[in-house]
């Protein structure tokens, strides 16, 4: 069992999940080492996490358990998908995130909003998130096309946002914005995603429903609400731990979401930020983006709508 800032840890040694290829104790280095990178991007927000504990399926924790120490900040809210009120952790300095690794959080996913705006949604989100996805057993060149149609689409509108690894097999793409609220910051994503489409619809596709893809890559634009995304710099349980890594646009060809892991991701970081440095500063919507998004559907609410549909066609038929 070690002490580090006041804390014990136990069963350092122990594997980290099956196929971490890195043990408890390497997470949890892991965390300290790259702690003043990650906390910024957690601080002031409700805080989801996914642990692992040895011989059970990986779970996502939101509510604080009763043996939490009471310097842990924390935030309660209503949680409408449990119908009941969750106090959320927010992991405002990096001994909250070492208490957490010793609990076998491996990832770290926040919300959009602040905990002050996201309690009664009174304020927007900080940034606007497209997640793309590839197609099943397509190779990461189609994610890096894509996700250079979302900087066009952006650019032509005198917008810029920062890349990530999603640490599985797509990347997430992070717009700063200010002064949004959420119904228009929801409307200028979808926006976004459409003209992306737009500009290559053989590579690219906005279709919800995964049977409507056909084979290519998606560009998800419904992270918004109080959606959550798995933070810049975040371990990922996935084979080998891969880590959620900043990535400069010009990079973007020459890798692979494998490339970066627990044990590879510090001695690529050195003693950067590149999350911070690449983050532009927020932006201001255009008008223009946020009326197209108003006339664009929400695409869980049309997809549930048209999986009815085509069930009572089925049996109709």
């Amino acid at each position: 069992m070690g002490v580090r800032d006041g804390l014990k840890f136990s069963s350092l040694d122990s594997p980290l999940f099956d196929g971490a290829e890195a043990t408890k104790g390497e997470l949890i280095d892991y965390l300290e080492a790259v702690g003043e990178r990650l906390v910024p991007v957690l601080r002031e927000r409700p805080l989801s996490v996914m642990r692992v504990r040895p011989g059970q399926e990986p779970f996502m924790q939101k509510n604080l358990p009763k043996y939490t120490p009471e310097w842990v900040s924390r935030v309660n809210m209503w949680a409408g998908s449990a119908k009941r009120e969750v106090s959320y952790a927010v992991c405002d300095d990096v001994r909250t995130l070492l208490w957490f690794g010793n609990q076998r959080a491996v990832e770290y996913h926040v919300t959009l909003l602040l905990a002050e705006n996201l309690a009664d949604y009174s304020g927007g989100p900080t940034h606007l998130v497209l997640d793309i996805d590839p197609a099943p057993e397509q190779p990461f060149t189609q994610v890096v096309g894509a996700a250079e149609l979302i900087r066009q689409a952006l650019a032509d509108d005198g917008l810029a946002g920062a890349v990530k690894t999603s640490g599985a097999k797509g990347v997430h793409i992070f717009v700063p914005v200010r002064d949004a609220d959420i119904e228009d910051a929801a409307a200028a994503t979808r926006a976004i995603a459409a003209r992306a489409e737009r500009l290559d619809p053989a590579l690219a596709t906005t279709a919800f429903i995964r049977e409507d893809r056909g084979g290519k890559v998606f560009l998800d634009s419904t992270r918004a609400g109080g959606a959550t995304v798995v933070a810049a710099y975040s371990p990922r349980i996935r084979p080998g731990t891969t880590v959620s890594f900043p990535i400069d646009w010009s990079e973007l060809p020459q890798i692979h979401p494998r490339d970066f892991t627990l044990r590879t991701a510090i001695k690529e970081l050195g003693d950067r930020d590149p999350w911070a440095e690449q983050m532009p500063a927020p932006q201001t919507l255009p008008a223009d983006l946020i009326e197209e998004g108003h006339t664009i559907p929400v695409a869980r609410v049309q997809a549930m709508h048209e999986g009815k549909r085509r069930a009572r066609a089925r049996r109709d038929g």
